[in-house]
């Protein structure tokens, strides 16, 4: 028997995925620290120079000796100093929709 629908169309969306050098993965950490982690993400995955050196800086981080410690990231993530991070979004006006 074939894949099913579901299986085939997972397949192939990590497919394109990793042809992007992009990979899908999950961690675990505070309810509150949900959109802090996705904007980081999303910040890293644009893979511009500031995303280079965001992600120097928080390896140079995550790299020191007490930060090897369970949850080391975390507290990281919570300690950086987010005024130089831009994490703006451009505003757009809604569309007319005719109904």
């Amino acid at each position: 028997m074939g894949s099913t629908a579901q299986a085939r169309a997972l397949k192939n969306y990590r497919k394109r995925l990793s042809k992007r050098g992009m990979a899908r993965f999950e961690v675990l950490g505070l309810d509150s620290d949900r959109e802090l982690v996705r904007a980081f993400a999303r910040r890293l995955a644009e893979n511009d120079p500031e995303a280079g050196e965001i992600r120097a800086s928080v390896h140079s981080r995550v790299a020191a000796p007490d930060a090897r410690k369970k949850g080391g990231i975390l507290a990281m993530l919570r300690s950086w100093p987010l005024a130089d991070l831009d994490l703006s979004r451009p505003v757009v006006n809604p569309r007319e929709i005719d109904l």
